[in-house]
């Protein structure tokens, strides 16, 4: 096996969590490695023979053990042992080359061409040391080999391997460092390993670890949906907070530090997890401090919370205020205004905006129909016109369930000063003459009789106006037709 080969293998995927008989093994192995290297005496630094000897001992053990991978672990094996083989052969070689060096370093014509080549067979060592250590990184991986079931098996289920290596886009990032720049091809590196031992952490079950690591990576490689589907598929875990929650904490908690706030669509997840574990403080927490992007959806989201803990309802108000003041959705965040009884400082905030149109200002009305914000809508407000029209007002509400509010008002109208209602009628350049017919015949279906008559009479006195006769000879025909003459 050339050394090309090995350091591809060594971008090879972690297989899904080992099961509990696959763990007390790796804890006799792991045992047996401490009892041997204490045993020989063996340092961190050495002797590498008998950390060799210990570590194929091990590796020996895992092949009778993992029997579902014995032929290929036995193959991988004999390329080690012929590999290390060599390394030991080039070791032999070095310590026999200087030896020869001191020999003949007394021989000034030799001597620099001797130094050149220690230098050489040193620089030989370092490498061949690093090629050691990668063997022994990738025997550990080995370690967490098991039997993986087939793919006809997952098929039906449509489980999400919580233990799948991941993400497609974190090892796309990686391999974009180094194609872009091959000097950074050390960075490249340690990026992978970072994912690696995410892997590991979240293999055997340390998620809050495994959040707080993937939160702080490097060039955020794991700050994305893909990590996020990771924690999510694992649902909730007995006796722990859930982990998905942990991983959103670690962002966010982090976003200030690496310079990379939540997106919109995971503020959106971020937002709907914490509350659906009823952690509406932790949401106030990260609005307040600012480190969220917010979208539409994430304000309704808030927004109905308010709905499911009704005393919480003035908190989710003022939250969802915010979201929707951040992501311009104007009328939204009007409203929570007008929910809240703030309708004057609704009324400050609209007229901050002159893109909200007319059907803004109705669904301000249909969805918080008080008589106070009617008449903020349909008076003057610091000095500037009316918003709305009382006619277009009252003609929008009577298509609703609201429809006695826009009653209420014209009753308030027609019982203050006198001629108040013909002057509405006369002045409203918003409500057509047949939507004011309409009002009328609203009047009467509710048993406001006077009221209708008074709308009807002022129409039918205007100069120019004719009650015309239905044209056909339907007899359940009653249409009031206004020509201008």
């Amino acid at each position: 096996m050339s050394i090309h080969r090995i350091a591809v293998s060594r971008h090879s995927v972690l297989p899904p969590i080992v099961p509990d008989s696959d763990k007390k093994f790796l804890d006799s192995i792991q045992r047996y490695i401490i009892s041997e290297i204490e045993k020989v005496g063996c340092t961190e630094q050495g002797p590498a023979e008998e950390y060799y000897t210990i570590y194929r001992n091990v590796f020996d053990k895992i092949i009778e053990h993992v029997t579902a991978y014995k032929n290929i672990l036995t193959s991988i094996k004999q390329e080690y042992d012929a590999f290390i083989e060599a390394i030991k052969k080039g070791q032999r070689n070095a310590f026999y080359l200087h030896g020869k060096l001191k020999v003949l370093a007394s021989e000034p014509t030799t001597l620099v061409y001797y130094r050149k080549r220690t230098i050489q067979l040193e620089d030989k060592i370092k490498t061949i040391e690093r090629n050691s250590a990668r063997i022994q990184n990738l025997i550990l991986k080995i370690r967490n080999i098991r039997k993986v079931p087939s793919t006809e098996a997952l098929t039906p289920r449509k489980k999400i391997n919580p233990a799948k290596p991941i993400p497609a886009s974190a090892v796309s990032s990686i391999s974009h460092i180094f194609e872009h720049d091959p000097s950074k091809s050390k960075e490249a590196e340690d990026l992978l390993e970072y994912i690696e031992r995410f892997n590991e952490l979240f293999s055997y079950g340390q998620y809050e670890t495994a959040a707080v690591y993937a939160a702080n990576c490097p060039r955020g490689i794991l700050r994305n949906e893909e990590t996020m589907m990771k924690f999510k598929a694992l649902g909730a875990v007995k006796g722990r907070i859930l982990p998905l929650l942990r991983y959103f904490e670690a962002l966010i908690s982090s976003s200030a530090a690496v310079r990379h706030p939540l997106c919109a669509a995971m503020t959106l997840e971020a937002i709907k997890c914490a509350l659906s574990e009823k952690q509406l403080n932790l949401v106030m927490h990260w609005v307040t401090q600012q480190r969220l992007t917010f979208c539409e959806a994430a304000g309704d989201v808030i927004y109905d919370y308010g709905d499911v803990e009704p005393f919480n309802k003035s908190k989710c108000l003022a939250l969802a205020q915010i979201a929707y003041n951040q992501c311009g959705m104007h009328k939204k965040a009007a409203l929570c205004l007008c929910k809240q009884g703030q309708i004057c400082g609704a009324m400050d905030y609209i007229q901050q905006f002159k893109n909200l149109s007319f059907d803004d200002y109705l669904f301000l009305l249909k969805n918080c129909p008080s008589i106070e914000l009617i008449h903020c809508l349909t008076r003057e407000w610091n000095g500037k016109p009316a918003l709305l029209s009382i006619g277009a007002t009252i003609f929008s509400l009577i298509d609703t369930d609201h429809k006695e509010h826009g009653l209420q008002l014209l009753k308030e109208i027609d019982m203050g000063e006198k001629n108040a209602l013909e002057q509405v009628i006369l002045n409203d350049t918003v409500c057509t003459l047949e939507g004011w017919k309409k009002i009328a015949d609203t009047c009467a279906e509710n048993k406001h009789e006077k009221l209708s008559q008074d709308i009807i009479s002022i129409l039918t006195s205007q100069e120019g106006v004719v009650q015309l006769s239905p044209l056909d000879d339907d007899d359940d025909a009653k249409i009031m037709e206004h020509v201008f003459l």
